[in-house]
């Protein structure tokens, strides 16, 4: 089954299970969805990441996270950038998102990282998604 973006997939699978409470979703893997992955359980948004093998191919297992309450720590997860419009900015363009609670995730020429990762390094870029 080919998707035309991966990513917004990714986002909605995650957003879904989060919403029916569940543990843990799993999803196809590639190499910019791990990255991505990897940064949401840096920024505290997501408890684990496990690679399962799904035959010849590699599946990402996320362990969601969830506060004392049983509420999701994700409140709003969206996919800024599509394939019909892509969304680029500068490095002085990049804000604070949702007064540094939130995280905005940029695919750069210095790989995928977080805006304020990316405003450090001064590097612009596509905006993938922003979470919070």
């Amino acid at each position: 089954m080919s998707l035309s973006d991966p990513i917004a997939d990714m986002l909605t699978r995650i957003r879904n299970a989060q919403q029916a409470k569940h543990e843990s979703c799993v999803i196809p893997g590639s190499k910019i969805k791990k990255s991505i992955l990897e940064l949401l359980k840096e920024e505290g948004f997501v408890e684990d990441i496990q690679t399962v093998k799904n035959g010849s191919f590699d599946d990402f297992q996320v362990k969601l996270k969830y506060d004392e309450n049983k509420r999701p720590v994700i409140r709003m997860i969206e996919r800024v950038s599509t394939p019909g419009r892509r969304v680029y900015i500068q490095s002085s363009e990049i804000r604070p998102f949702r007064n540094n609670i939130g995280t905005m995730i940029l695919s750069t020429s210095k790989g995928v990282m977080t805006g304020k990762r990316a405003r450090k390094l001064k590097v612009g870029g596509e905006v993938l998604c922003k979470v919070f």
